[in-house]
Parts: C-alpha cells; structure tokens; sequence
C-alpha cells in the first residue's frame, strides 16, 4: 500500500487548505485512516481519524471545529480540510492506514504512512 499526500503549501493566518491523501496498492482492503503531523522540533501529533467507511471521525482538541477530515472510497483518496489555519497549524502532514482501527491510529498506530506535505502558515 502506497500512500501519497498533497496540498500543502504557504498559505496566511485565518486562511484555509484542503490536504488530499491517494491511496494505491491493496484498496480492496478497507482500512480506517488519519492525519498526523510534526512541527520542527516537535514529536509527531495525531489530527484526525476517520473510519473506513467514513462513518465516524475523530479529532484532537487543538483542530476541532476547524479542521474536517472526510474520504472518497470511490476515488481511494481522503482529505483534511483546514479553515482558520494558525501559525502553530505549520508542520509536516502525513497520512497513515490501520487495518486495526481508529483507536490504533489515536496512539500512532498505523500499517502504512505516506511521506508527507509541508503546510507553512504565516502571520
């Protein structure tokens, strides 16, 4: 399973992106899936989760009710969408799948990761 992240970029306080992750290999197999990321410095933190038929979500407090994580089984890609960006939002955004579940993925967790997409927001 190939995982390969899109989207990021430069974008300023108060604006929004939309981080794409394609999925390629053994889609047949339906795996629950997340966003994580790493500021410099920084251990990696979870973002979001969603379950593999897109049915339930979860989010960590700091991207709550600004984030919204969704996916297109139809299209093998999942998506992160990002309103109100702020610069502690700057990091490395990588997905990841579990055949486990979202729980797993919660505690970094994960079959697969992708190589990530730097997102730099500015003041």
């Amino acid at each position: 399973v190939q995982l390969v992240e899109s989207g990021g970029g430069l974008v300023r306080t108060g604006g929004s992106l939309r981080l794409s992750c394609v999925v390629s290999g053994r889609t047949h197999i339906s795996y629950d899936m997340g966003w994580f990321r790493q500021a410099p410095g920084k251990e990696r933190e979870f973002v979001a989760a969603i379950n593999w038929n897109g049915g339930a979500t979860t989010y960590s407090d700091s991207v709550k009710d600004r984030f919204a994580i969704s996916r297109d089984n139809a299209e093998n890609t999942m998506y992160l969408q990002m309103n109100s960006l702020k610069l502690e939002d700057t990091a490395v955004y990588t997905c990841a799948a579990s055949a486990v579940g979202t729980k797993a993925l919660e505690a970094h967790d994960a079959d697969y990761w992708g190589q990530g997409t730097q997102v730099t927001v500015s003041s």
